[in-house]
């Protein structure tokens, strides 16, 4: 399975959004020193994540949610 997740800082007003196998093994490694674009940012919590069954499916969402602002909208009003 992948899932797409979406995580917010805890002490920025940042979000970031990505796709992985393991999701306490992804956050794991964006609050550690493990990811360059989200270390300046840390801590940060999972807010809201999607499961797929390939990861091509998992792709296409995320492609969608970072490139449709309507979308990301519509998403950041749930979570």
């Amino acid at each position: 399975m992948y899932y797409l997740y979406i995580l917010k800082s805890i002490n920025f007003p940042r979000h970031y959004i990505g796709i992985t196998e393991n999701l306490e093994n992804r956050l794991a490694k964006h609050n550690g020193a493990g990811v360059q674009s989200t270390k300046a940012y840390r801590p940060w919590k999972m807010a809201y994540h999607e499961k797929f069954s390939t990861k091509t499916e998992a792709r296409k969402r995320e492609i969608y949610l970072k490139k449709t602002a309507g979308a990301r909208h519509e998403l950041f009003v749930k979570i």
